[in-house]
């Protein structure tokens, strides 16, 4: 599976993950990214589904909004990566959306919390192996970055590319 395509958009991305992959070198400052990256996400996920909205607004829309906007910025890099991030997405936020009537908001807002603490501590402690300040640090676009580079950097290993 070619996680690059030959167009002007897989060039694109390929500029992005180089650039990304220069500040992430480091085997444990990858290591707790490939962790970090997708509990961070799904943290903001889980607070923008618990933002109260009026009434006549469907519950947790704001978290499916920028969730979508996410998702194109994604499938406007790479169709493959793209759509299994749209997928992955629909995913947690439905499971997040079940868990929050399951467990209530008030509980699922703590867990939400110290997953975002957490995991931004694990990714600071990496960078601190790395020798490197993160990426987002230069351009924030790279806070969108980072999780398609994990997708493909996990996508590699199982596919051995």
């Amino acid at each position: 599976m070619s996680l690059s395509e030959t167009t002007s958009r897989g060039a694109e991305l390929d500029r992005w993950f180089a650039a990304y992959s220069a500040d992430h070198q480091h085997p444990t400052n990858q290591l707790l990214h490939l962790f970090c990256v997708p509990a961070i996400v799904w943290s903001i996920l889980a607070l923008l589904l618990l933002v109260p909205l009026p009434a006549s607004v469907p519950a947790g829309l704001l978290a499916w909004l920028l969730g979508g906007m996410a998702v194109t910025f994604w499938l406007r890099l790479s169709r493959a990566l793209g759509a299994m991030m749209l997928a992955l997405m629909v995913v947690v936020l439905a499971a997040t959306s079940t868990a929050i009537v399951t467990i209530g908001a008030t509980a699922m807002l703590w867990i939400a919390i110290a997953v975002f603490v957490i995991a931004w501590i694990g990714q600071f402690i990496g960078h601190h192996y790395e020798g490197k300040r993160p990426s987002f640090f230069t351009d924030l676009v790279y806070l969108l970055i980072g999780p398609l580079w994990v997708l493909a950097k996990l996508v590699q290993r199982r596919s051995g590319l």
